[in-house]
């Protein structure tokens, strides 16, 4: 488990270089077979034409002998040229035939791993985004899987139909003459020696280049992403620099793939011209001292040119699949990877079995409940603006003027942000949690979420232990605000639907009148369709967050989280959204995080944190006398 209760991964400040992809575990060639499998009949064919065309190409030498033969004899050739002819050409009709169908099956390859792999990717725990990057990811789905179609379409298919031409050529020169086979198959299997030692490196090289571009598409993904900081900070050049200096290690690491693949691409060429050189040679000798004929000789050549074909479609099959390989083991790497809902039987093993929810039991109770994001979401010692320590921890998100100094900010990856924290929401009522930056807070509803579970105690929805109930049916009774109020790019349409994708126009006006945002459909013809932007940069601050808000009220759900949900409101619209959830309010249960006590001085419960513990909880009044911290705010907002 790591920190922030986001979907989103962690992003780091512009001006300082994120930790670099991991390179990951290397596939065995076994992990590509499923990937191949799927599409075993169409293979299947394709290996059928592969043998069909190594059948004709074989007949070929066989016909020119004879044709050299019957001319040497001086005879009338007859139709064998018109065979050879119609061979020529059946072999040309295969060959760009099956080619085709590679590139289309190399192209139903990468459909396929692209589909698992965003299946697993949005699949994963919050933990697995709170510590990898977006654009690396984004690599992943993108690049590598681009590599898995080079195993099919660069020869290993076929490698099948060259196998039976290698094969059927070894033959027939075996039969024409043992001793230039013997010389041949000396140079060929020096050179094979060779590719074999070189494919490990190969392997190797294309895993470490494709994790630089991971890196590159990262580094891009967050200068991008943060362009309006970057410039206002006039760090425009030193994110080029930064960009630059990935951009440097990809080409670096792809040079050393060209380096390796330089070697091979070679041998097969090499062997070629010394195989044809020493058959030459040799063969010339031996037809002048009898043991073979001209025609025999011709034939032999041509075998040998047949032979040596196979050889490079083999050598080339093998430095794309290691490629492949490399490629392959970063996208394992997220599929191997647990889901989140794998974890939920085991978990629930190891609490009281699931009862019947009440409807006298409190909607919400935490019991004595214990939770730290681990070490391992902590970035780099040297990131240590407020921005950073947020990512780690959402609580810990910078101080507004009326917040009071904590140690929060001191905190240790790994030190508990919430001690043993013990509170109920009440059915239908309107609970607040308030406190200091980094006492808890946003804790408390990611773990309401099910993003993360306690490490001790427990959580309960109704009376029963939300780590007994499938996280799709928790959420499915749970509209929850984040406190960064996130806005999906496509239209306003989009991001209503996103969680009641079966509501109507009229629907989705009287959530969006609801929360005073009708002036966004009156402003763009297309209504409901107007673009909202890349994470709603075509709306104010204000409206990203109403229309959060909406998404949530549009789904109708008995309990809302919500998170900072009036920040970034001015004084008219947050009192106009305090009354539009004032009305959605009834019969709901409502968990509401503010800053602002003048939120949340009329909610029927308020819990008051800090350092991770309940240090007090009641209504305002109660709290100004009895609990100094909340007076101290209350005073500090002139609330008292």
């Amino acid at each position: 488990m790591s920190a922030p209760s986001s979907t989103r991964p962690a992003r780091r400040s512009p001006f300082g270089r994120p930790p670099k992809a991991d390179e990951g575990p290397r596939a065995r060639f076994g992990e590509l077979i499923p990937y191949l499998f799927e599409h075993k009949r169409i293979l299947w064919f394709i290996i059928g034409l592969s043998i069909l065309g190594s059948a004709a190409s074989l007949a070929q030498p066989l016909l020119v002998s004879q044709v050299i033969g019957i001319v040497e004899q001086g005879k009338s050739l007859g139709g064998l040229v018109w065979a050879l002819i119609a061979l020529v050409v059946v072999s040309g009709v295969i060959s760009g035939y099956q080619h085709y169908l590679l590139q289309r099956t190399g192209e139903g390859v990468v459909l396929s791993s692209r589909r698992k792999l965003v299946a697993r990717m949005l699949h994963l725990p919050i933990s697995e985004f709170d510590t990898r990057r977006t654009g690396d990811l984004v690599s992943r789905v993108s690049s590598d899987t681009t590599l898995l179609r080079a195993v099919l379409t660069q020869g290993l298919v076929e490698a099948v139909g060259g196998t039976i031409t290698f094969v059927g050529a070894l033959i027939a020169m075996l039969i024409i003459d043992p001793v230039l086979l013997g010389l041949t198959v000396l140079v060929i299997a020096v050179s094979v020696v060779t590719v074999v030692a070189l494919s490990g490196k190969i392997r190797v090289a294309s895993q470490r280049a494709q994790a630089r571009v991971g890196d590159l598409a990262a580094s891009v993904e967050r200068a991008i992403s943060s362009v309006r900081t970057v410039r206002a900070s006039n760090a425009t050049d030193r994110e080029i620099a930064t960009v630059d200096n990935d951009a440097t290690g990809a080409w670096r690491m792809g040079i050393q793939v060209a380096k390796v693949s330089a070697l091979v691409v070679p041998v097969a060429g090499i062997a070629m011209q010394v195989s044809f050189l020493v058959v030459l040679g040799v063969g010339g000798f031996r037809v002048a001292s009898g043991a073979i004929t001209i025609a025999s000789l011709v034939a032999f050549i041509l075998f040998l040119f047949m032979m040596i074909m196979p050889l490079g479609q083999a050598f080339g099959a093998i430095s794309a699949t290691n490629q492949a390989l490399g490629a392959l083991g970063r996208i394992q790497e997220i599929i191997n990877l647990p889901r989140e809902d794998d974890a939920d039987a085991a978990i629930a093993a190891t609490v009281a079995a699931p009862g019947i929810r009440s409807t006298s039991a409190p909607a919400i109770e935490f019991d004595s409940v214990v939770f730290s994001y681990p070490a391992a979401a902590v970035e780099t010692p040297s990131e240590t603006d407020q921005d950073a320590a947020a990512r780690v921890d959402p609580d810990s998100a910078p101080l507004t003027a009326s917040d009071p100094a904590t140690p929060a900010d001191k905190r240790r990856p790994g030190d508990p942000v919430l001690r043993g924290v013990s509170f109920t929401a009440a059915r239908g009522k309107r609970t607040a949690l308030v406190g200091p930056s980094g006492a808890g807070k946003s804790t408390i509803l990611g773990l309401i979420e099910r993003f993360y579970d306690p490490e001790s105690g427990a959580i309960r929805f109704g009376g029963v232990d939300i780590r007994t109930m499938p996280r799709t049916e928790l959420r499915s009774q749970i509209g929850y605000v984040e406190q960064d109020a996130p806005v999906l790019a496509g239209s306003i349409r989009d991001n209503l639907l996103l969680s009641t994708p079966d509501a109507t126009d009229e629907d989705c006006i009287r959530v969006l009148h609801a929360v005073n945002l009708t002036d966004v459909l009156d402003r763009n013809p297309l209504g409901l369709d107007a673009p909202v932007g890349e994470e709603g940069i075509m709306l104010s601050g204000g409206e990203r967050q109403r229309l959060a808000i909406a998404r949530a009220l549009l789904s109708a759900p008995p309990i809302l989280l919500l998170d900072e949900s009036t920040s970034s409101l001015d004084g008219v619209n947050e009192q106009k959204m305090r009354l539009a959830i004032d009305a959605v309010a009834e019969d709901r249960t409502l968990i509401v995080i503010a800053h602002r006590l003048s939120t949340v001085v009329d909610s029927d419960t308020i819990v008051v944190l800090d350092q991770g513990r309940v240090i007090g909880s009641g209504t305002h009044s109660e709290l100004v006398a009895s609990v100094p911290l909340y007076k101290e705010l209350a005073k500090h907002q002139l609330l008292v």
